[in-house]
This record gives C-alpha cells, structure tokens and sequence, in this order.
C-alpha cells in the first residue's frame, strides 16, 4: 500500500522556481494536482475535453476570456475554466503561487503548442 501522509503545500512551492512549469504533487481519480508559479503573461489557449480548477494561494491571478472579459481570482479563491473556452492567465507583474487539479492528459498549453509548452511534467 502506498503511504498516506500529508503534502505540505507550501513546502513544495519552496522546492522550485521557474515560472509557468506545473509540478505535480499528487493525483487522485485520474487527476493531477498540480503547483506552479505564475508571473505576467502566459499564452491564449483552451483544452478541448478537460475543465481546469484554478486554486490561489497567494497573489491575485487574473484569467482573460475572449469575450473580453477579465476575472480576478484572489487568495484562497479558485475558478473553474470550462473545457472548450479560450482563456489566458496572467499576473499584475506579482509572483503567484497556484494549485491545479486536471485530469492526467491535460496538454500544458491545450490546444497550442508554444515555446513555453511543457510536455513532460515532473514530480516533486
């Protein structure tokens, strides 16, 4: 039996620096849960067959939509990204520190392969 104890989020969040790189800290009923630090602007895509749940920890994460609707999701907020919808998150020019819960074959950057894609996930 794998050993059940407790993931101290922050710690993990200590354990690594670069910006945009989800790393995996568990998973659960064929998701990932995910850390990763955000910084300024990352790229406009959509995942096709998976929502997204966004969890922040610390920072304001700002999600723009093709409508041109911007959603701030503050600290100890989360936001639920239907799969199918253009979205692009970015930050006020702040460091944050965001929880991801996605299904195992969640494409980095869905539908758009772009330089800052990340194709192998790593655990920490």
């Amino acid at each position: 039996m794998k050993e059940i104890k407790p993931i101290n989020i922050l710690e993990k969040f200590s354990m690594f620096e670069k910006l945009w790189t989800p790393h995996i800290i568990g998973e659960l009923n064929g998701q990932y849960v995910k850390l990763c630090k955000l910084k300024n602007d990352f790229v406009w895509h959509s995942h096709d067959n998976e929502d997204e749940l966004f969890m922040v920890f610390k920072g304001t994460l700002l999600m723009d939509f093709r409508d041109g609707r911007t959603v701030e999701v503050k600290e100890g907020e989360i936001l639920i990204v239907p799969k199918g919808v253009e979205h692009r998150p970015h930050t006020n020019g702040e460091i944050v520190l965001n929880l991801l819960f996605e299904p195992k074959t969640t494409a980095h950057t869905g539908n758009v392969d772009a330089e800052v894609t990340v194709k192998e996930l790593g655990w920490i």
